[in-house]
């Protein structure tokens, strides 16, 4: 008889809203609720698809926590998963290992949370023999490998081990208990349930060794639909491995080209056209879309002094497709002579080669620039400091942007309309 569990990590419950562009009270309560609702989604699958256990490998909340309605709503979905035979095996991962609630909140028995001492919990389903391994940070940091704490694969078992690593390093995720997966894979463990790195992967070899990702993102940098796996161990000792879709809402970045638009109702049209090609592929109920648009158009200058006009047009052509939201649109538009490099005869096109030039030469105002943007992301809370970019080069790049940009709107208040005329 098959031994079948679902795998998750990094839901990261009651997550603070991590963008500054969520500013639509309804679109902020759907984000807000989202990791919630994750989890529901992921109990709904458990118990739909009758599977034996649950595993969470790591980071079930989201820090310092000490709201107990987080508590009790955790608890409420723990119990309907004891209620319905479902075992659920957690560790603690670098921000559980900063959570308050972890301390105090008393979980069914049928929850095994692990604890910082590696431990091997003996499953046995109908005369197949499964060890579930699991360690639980102490800290919050982990810099040393966890691998060599594991207890030794059980023999005459299926081996499953739980563990929250960040692997050999991934883009946007700190080190934590770094190993390789040639490690890992010649452990003589037969599943290996990770977490902490927020995008999907999955690797196959002598150990099945599987990063889940996050079933729900939560900004526009944890783009795309996000998912669990559902694993089955059959009889023959043989693992296979489906992925499910869990999210409420994912992000997607949407690139629309106005180069063939002239007036500003093609500009809202084409923009449309776009969101509902988007909405039609994405696998969640709702789309949150971060509009980039691009190409050569008169309505350039237009494009930019009406921002916010645009956003709202957006937004409401968006609300009548339904479960479709705009959090934010970037322009990076040109006008007609701005994108050949020669001189134009627009005074405005000239001007803007000449503000450029000038700021480029003008290292003491772009010194100047950059301690503001750094003094203003000591101000925002944790949470949303990554807006500047994960690394130096990351936050010169978003400098960059705010010189070039500010230097374009300001040349779009100077221009009438959008046809490119002049005051």
């Amino acid at each position: 008889m098959a031994f079948r569990f679902v795998h998750t990590a990094d839901i990261h419950l009651d997550s603070p809203l991590r963008s500054l562009s969520l500013r639509n009270p309804s679109l902020a309560e759907l984000i807000g609720d989202s990791t919630r609702q994750a989890l529901v989604a992921i109990v709904d699958l458990c118990m739909a698809e009758q599977v034996d256990a649950l595993i969470i490998a790591g980071d079930l909340y989201d820090g310092d926590q000490t709201s107990m309605k987080t508590a009790r709503f955790l608890a409420s979905q723990m119990q309907r998963l004891a209620e319905a035979g479902i075992a659920v095996y957690t560790i603690r991962g670098n921000h559980d290992a900063l959570s308050r609630i972890t301390q105090e909140l008393i979980l069914p028995p049928a929850v095994k949370v692990y604890s910082d001492r590696a431990e091997a919990v003996e499953v046995e389903k109908g005369g197949l023999g499964i060890a579930i391994h699991g360690l639980s940070f102490a800290r919050p940091q982990a810099p040393e490998s966890l691998l060599p704490k594991y207890r030794a694969p059980l023999p005459d078992r299926i081996n499953i081990g739980i563990m929250h690593t960040s692997l050999a390093g991934a883009a946007g995720h700190d080190v934590y208990a770094p190993c390789s997966l040639a490690d890992l894979q010649a452990s003589g463990f037969d599943y290996w349930a990770l977490g902490h790195i927020h995008q999907r992967s999955q690797f196959t070899g002598r150990s099945a060794v599987v990063m889940p990702g996050m079933p729900q993102g939560r900004d526009i940098n944890e783009a795309g639909p996000k998912s669990v796996s559902l694993v089955t161990v059959h009889d023959d000792r043989r693992i296979t491995i489906e992925e499910r879709f869990t999210s409420l809402a994912e992000f997607a970045r949407i690139a629309v080209d106005l180069s063939a638009t002239t007036t500003w109702f093609d500009a809202v049209e084409a923009i449309e056209h776009a969101v509902v090609e988007a909405r039609g592929s994405a696998a969640s109920d709702h789309l949150v879309a971060r509009l980039s648009l691009s190409g050569t158009t008169p309505l350039s200058w237009r494009l930019r002094r009406d921002r916010d006009l645009l956003l709202a047009e957006a937004e409401q052509r968006a609300e009548g497709l339904g479960r479709a939201w705009i959090e934010k649109i970037d322009i990076a538009t040109e006008a007609p002579g701005e994108a050949t490099g020669q001189p134009s005869a627009d005074p405005l096109i000239e001007l803007g080669v000449l503000m450029r030039d000038d700021v480029s030469r003008r290292h003491a105002l772009r010194d100047e620039i950059r301690q503001m943007v750094k003094d203003l992301r000591g101000e925002l809370p944790p949470e949303s400091r990554g807006l500047t970019g994960g690394d130096e080069a990351e936050f010169e790049a978003y400098v960059d942007r705010l010189l070039v940009e500010g230097s374009n709107d300001v040349l779009a208040r100077l221009k009438s309309d959008g046809t490119g005329a002049g005051e």
